[in-house]
């Protein structure tokens, strides 16, 4: 079973009404849409970071917080401060960690600085209609590995839930 983003429904807001809001927010608060402490930049460390957290869910087993993930092993470690430098400049995103140091992210890999087509994924996460086979396919494209239909499942409704 595919699931599909349809912003058309009661439950998720209308994607473009919901990027003018923000642009508008955004110009009412003199802030930039680029750059340092820009919008697109804060989406884009949301969902960097939200893809980072699903990761590391499915990597554990469990959610953040979950009882399962007490005194069983492997958990979360905090996180680590790191740049990527982006098609709209550098965005300071926070890595989590596990104890064990198993934990290898593929939406930003370890020791990977670069990202391309960040824009087209923040927009291709938000995309009307797209399928979780399509946003799978467009991380397979834009960053040479892939992504489960899962987690892109997660990540999409931890991303619209972070933006409504």
């Amino acid at each position: 079973m595919t699931e599909m983003i349809d912003p058309m429904t009661a439950d998720v807001t209308d994607q473009q009404q919901l990027a003018r809001d923000l642009v508008e927010q955004a110009r009412a608060d003199g802030l930039a849409l680029t750059g340092p402490g820009g919008l697109l930049t804060g989406l884009t460390k949301t969902v960097l970071e939200t893809a980072l957290e699903a990761e590391m869910t499915e990597h554990l087993g469990y959610a953040r917080h979950d009882p399962a993930g007490r005194d069983g092993g492997n958990s979360r470690n905090g996180s680590r401060a790191k740049t990527v430098q982006t098609e709209i400049g550098p965005v300071e995103i926070d890595v989590p960690r596990d104890r064990d140091g198993t934990f290898s992210p593929v939406v930003v890999g370890k020791r990977q600085v670069r990202l391309g087509g960040i824009d087209e994924i923040v927009l291709s996460l938000t995309a009307r209609g797209l399928t979780t086979g399509e946003i799978s396919a467009h991380f397979a494209e834009a960053y040479g590995s892939s992504l489960s239909k899962d987690t892109i499942s997660a990540i999409t409704e931890k991303v619209l839930e972070e933006m409504t």
